[in-house]
C-alpha cells in the first residue's frame, strides 16, 4: 500500500497533468507570426486508428513507432498503421535509442500478457518484436520516458524522477516533479510541467524553469540536440543548438506524442492523425 505521502504525490501529479493547460506564455517567446503567415495542419488520417498514443521512436530504419494502450505500431507516411510484434500491453511510456532497434517502454500488462502489474522497465533490442523485463517488474508505471542512449530518465506519478545511466538495470531517485513529457541534450534533461519547461543540469536532483520557453505539453530532443515541442494550444515550437530562442511552427490541435528527427523535421500523433512537423 503507498503511503500517504506517495498517495498525496500521485494525486499532485495528475493534477499537475490537467493545470499544464492553464499556464500563461512567456512574453520571451519568438513572436507569433503576422495573421495567415501560420500554418496548420490536419495531419495524415490513420488508418486503421489507434488508441491513445503515449509515445513515439525513430528507429533503426527511420520509421516512426507508436507505443499504445494496445502495443507498438509502425506509422506509415501514407497513414496505415501496423502492428509490430505480439504484444498488447499498454504501453503508457515509450522511448528508444535515438535512431535504433533499442526499446524501453513501461505500463501494464496486454490480456495476453501474464506479467506483473506494472510492467516496470521492459526492453526490445529488436525494434519491438519480442520484449524482456529489465528492472522494477511490479514496482513502477512509467507515465514518461527518455534516452539518449546513455542516460535513461523516467517519471512515475509514486516517486517523480528516476534516473538509469546502466541502461535500466538501477535507478536513482531524483526530484519529485510531476513531469508530462522529458527529453535529454547536452544541455541537461529538460520536463515540461505545470510550472512551465524545467531543466535538470545535475541528472535530475533538481530542476530550474526555463522563463524563454513556451509553455510546451510534450517536448522531444533530436540526436543533434535540436528541440521540438508542441504547446497548450497545439502549436509546434523548435529551440536550435546553442539558441535560446524558440522559434513557432505550425498548428497540429490535441496530439498526444512527438518525437524528434533533427533540426529540419519533428512527427506528432494521436489516435486518429499523424503530422510531418517543419520550420523554415
Amino acid at each position: 500500500m503507498l503511503s500517504h505521502r506517495k498517495r498525496a504525490w500521485a494525486s499532485i501529479a495528475i493534477l499537475a497533468s490537467a493545470l499544464i493547460a492553464t499556464a500563461c506564455s512567456s512574453p520571451q517567446q519568438t513572436p507569433a507570426p503576422e495573421s495567415g503567415d501560420a500554418s496548420s495542419t490536419a495531419g495524415t488520417a490513420l488508418t486503421p486508428a489507434l488508441d491513445h498514443v503515449h509515445g513515439l521512436h525513430l528507429d533503426a530504419e527511420g520509421r516512426v513507432l507508436a507505443g499504445t494502450h494496445t502495443g507498438l505500431f509502425v506509422l506509415n507516411p501514407d497513414g496505415a498503421t501496423t502492428r509490430v510484434g505480439d504484444a498488447d500491453d499498454d504501453f503508457m511510456g515509450l522511448t528508444g535509442a535515438p535512431g535504433t532497434d533499442n526499446l524501453y517502454a513501461s505500463g501494464h500488462p496486454g490480456p495476453s500478457s501474464s506479467a506483473p502489474n506494472p510492467l516496470g522497465l521492459i526492453e526490445s533490442v529488436d525494434g519491438g518484436q519480442s520484449w524482456a523485463t529489465k528492472s522494477l517488474s511490479g514496482e513502477v508505471d512509467f507515465h514518461a520516458l527518455t534516452t539518449d542512449g546513455n542516460t535513461l530518465v523516467g517519471f512515475d506519478t509514486a516517486n517523480g524522477i528516476r534516473t538509469s545511466t546502466d541502461s535500466g538495470v538501477s535507478w536513482t531517485d531524483g526530484i519529485e516533479i510531476a513531469a508530462r513529457a522529458l527529453a535529454i541534450t547536452d544541455e541537461g534533461i529538460w520536463a515540461t510541467t505545470a510550472e512551465g519547461l524545467q531543466l535538470s543540469t545535475d541528472i535530475g536532483r533538481t530542476f530550474a524553469s526555463v522563463p524563454a520557453a513556451p509553455e510546451l505539453l510534450l517536448i522531444s530532443a533530436a540526436e543533434d540536440g535540436t528541440l521540438w515541442g508542441i504547446d497548450t494550444d497545439g502549436t509546434a515550437w523548435r529551440k536550435n543548438v546553442n539558441d535560446d530562442e524558440w522559434q513557432q511552427g505550425p498548428v497540429v490541435g490535441d496530439v498526444e506524442a512527438i518525437i524528434a528527427a533533427d533540426q529540419d523535421t519533428a512527427y506528432a500523433a494521436d489516435g486518429r492523425s499523424f503530422h510531418t512537423l517543419t520550420i523554415p
